[in-house]
C-alpha cells in the first residue's frame, strides 16, 4: 500500500484540490452518510486535537461529533483558556500539540494566510476549519454535498451568492469549488461588502437577477468583523434587509425548484426572514446535518 504525501491528506482549502479530490471526499462522506451505527472506530488509536483561535459553535462542534463517530481520541483547545492568552503564538500552540503526540488538528484562525505557512513547519496533516476571510473549505464541501443530495449533479447549476462577500471565507471556498464541478457562480452584494479580487472569476448581479437562480446561498452580514471598519457598516438592519435580504416577498420570486442555504449562523430578519429559514425551500439545516459525514471523510483521508 503507497504512502501519501502529508500534502495529500491535509486539507488547506478548496483551491488547492482537483476537480477529482473533491469528488472523492463527497463520495466518501455519503459512504458515512449511510452507516446506521453511531460509532465506526475506524481511527479508534489516533489522536486529534480541534484548536479554535476563533470563536465557533457550529464548526467545532461538528468536527468534535465527527472524530468521535470515527472513534477517535479528541482534545478541545480554546484559546481564551490557554498560554495564547499569555503571549504564545499560534505557531508554538500547535507545534506543542504536536510534540504531544498528536496525529492531526484542526484549525480555526483570524489571520490569512498563517495556516498554510505553518502546516509546512510541522509534520501532522492539518485541517482548515476557516481561517480569516480566505478559506473554510469544510463548509463549501457540505455545500456541494447538499446541492448535489438535492440536483443529483452540480454541472450546470447557477449559484447566487448573496451578502458579505468582502468579509466571507464561505464565499471563497464555494466559488473556487462550485467551478471545478461545472456550476455557474454570480455574486450579489452592496458596493462597500464587494470582494474586487473575485471580480474577474464571478460576475455582480443584481438581487432581481440573483435570486432566479437554482441555488440562493445567502451570507451572514459579518458586524462583528465591520466594526473595525466603519466604512463597511449597513446603513441600517431594514435597509440592508430591504435591498438584499431574503424576504417572504423574493421568496415568491425564485424559481419552483430553487434551494435556499446559509452557512449559519443566521442573522434572522437581517438577510433572510424568520419565517423563510425553515421554509421548505431552505436547507439550512440539512447542511449543518451533512457537516457531520463531510468532516468524517475529512477527517478519515487525513488520517489513512
Amino acid at each position: 500500500m503507497s504512502v501519501m504525501l502529508k500534502t495529500d491528506r491535509e486539507l488547506l482549502g478548496i483551491r488547492a484540490l482537483s476537480e477529482q479530490q473533491i469528488i472523492d471526499i463527497l463520495d466518501r462522506a455519503a459512504y458515512w452518510h449511510q452507516q446506521t451505527e453511531k460509532i465506526n472506530p475506524v481511527i479508534q488509536n489516533k489522536f486529534i486535537a480541534n484548536m479554535f483561535f476563533e470563536n465557533s459553535t457550529r464548526t467545532r462542534f461538528s468536527f468534535e461529533m465527527a472524530e468521535k463517530k470515527l472513534g477517535a481520541q479528541v482534545l478541545n483547545f480554546a484559546a481564551a483558556a490557554s498560554s495564547v492568552e499569555k503571549g504564545e503564538s499560534i505557531y508554538d500552540t500547535i507545534r506543542t500539540l504536536e510534540s504531544m503526540g498528536i496525529d492531526a488538528g484542526v484549525v480555526r484562525m483570524k489571520p490569512n494566510g498563517l495556516l498554510e505557512q505553518i502546516a509546512h513547519q510541522i509534520h501532522i496533516p492539518l485541517i482548515n476549519a476557516g481561517d480569516g476571510n480566505n478559506e473554510h473549505p469544510t463548509q463549501a464541501l457540505l455545500d456541494f454535498y447538499t446541492m448535489r443530495n438535492h440536483f443529483g449533479a452540480l454541472k450546470g447549476l447557477k449559484v447566487s451568492i448573496i451578502g458579505d462577500i468582502s468579509h466571507s471565507r464561505v464565499a471563497r471556498s464555494n466559488l473556487w469549488g462550485l467551478q471545478k464541478l461545472g456550476a455557474e457562480v454570480q455574486f450579489c452584494a452592496p458596493p462597500n461588502m464587494r470582494a474586487v479580487e473575485l471580480e474577474p472569476f464571478a460576475p455582480y448581479v443584481s438581487m432581481e437577477e440573483a435570486i432566479k437562480a437554482d441555488v440562493v446561498m445567502m451570507l451572514r452580514v459579518q458586524f462583528e468583523r465591520h466594526e473595525k471598519n466603519q466604512n463597511q457598516m449597513v446603513d441600517s438592519v431594514a435597509s440592508y434587509r430591504s435591498a438584499y435580504g431574503l424576504t417572504e416577498d423574493r421568496l415568491t420570486q425564485m424559481a419552483s425548484h430553487a434551494i435556499i442555504m446559509h452557512p449559519a449562523p443566521v442573522n434572522r430578519n437581517v438577510e433572510i426572514d424568520d419565517a423563510v429559514v425553515e421554509h421548505e425551500k431552505s436547507k439550512i439545516f440539512t447542511q449543518m446535518s451533512n457537516g457531520v459525514p463531510i468532516r468524517m471523510a475529512v477527517i478519515e483521508r487525513a488520517l489513512q
